[in-house]
């Protein structure tokens, strides 16, 4: 950025932290209907309870595929007696290493990101989060927007 010598220098407002929120969603890529699920970290026992509430979500005698990276959290031998216990409702299909660019939820993250935080500032963190889960709840009901950005052709 170039500032005219006569002018003082701007004041750019942050907040340095190295805090951060854990947020997981899917969607239902039929319908654009989306889950979002806040947790403190991501481990197994947070995507165990993630999954938990996909299920919730599940159209009644469809068996659901959800699409996930390898992070070594989804394969913890923690969550293969659920995933065992309910393989007839759910599989997870992971995608290939070094390919997020395959997962339709990582539009979803780009696009919350350009609509509720690009050029603004907040104060706390809980401001943010805040400014991000009111958006979610935009979309929880099924929607044209997130039905396209996803569409799987």
């Amino acid at each position: 950025m170039w500032i005219p010598p006569e002018d003082t220098d701007p004041v750019l407002l942050h907040a340095p932290t190295r805090k951060s929120v854990a947020l997981l969603g899917a969607v239902r890529v039929q319908d654009g209907c989306f889950v979002p699920r806040r947790e403190e970290t991501f481990d197994a026992s947070s995507f165990e309870v993630f999954l938990e509430q996909l299920v919730r979500h599940r159209r009644k005698n469809r068996k659901m595929l959800v699409v996930v990276d390898n992070a070594r959290w989804r394969h913890a031998r923690q969550l293969q007696p659920w995933l065992h216990e309910h393989r007839h409702v759910m599989q997870l299909d992971f995608l290939p290493p070094y390919s997020p660019d395959l997962n339709p939820v990582e539009r979803v993250w780009k696009l919350t990101r350009y609509q509720c935080t690009h050029n603004r500032y907040f104060p706390a963190l809980e401001d943010l989060v805040a400014a991000v889960w009111n958006h979610f709840n935009l979309w929880t009901k099924p929607n044209e927007t997130l039905r396209r950005l996803c569409a799987i052709i």
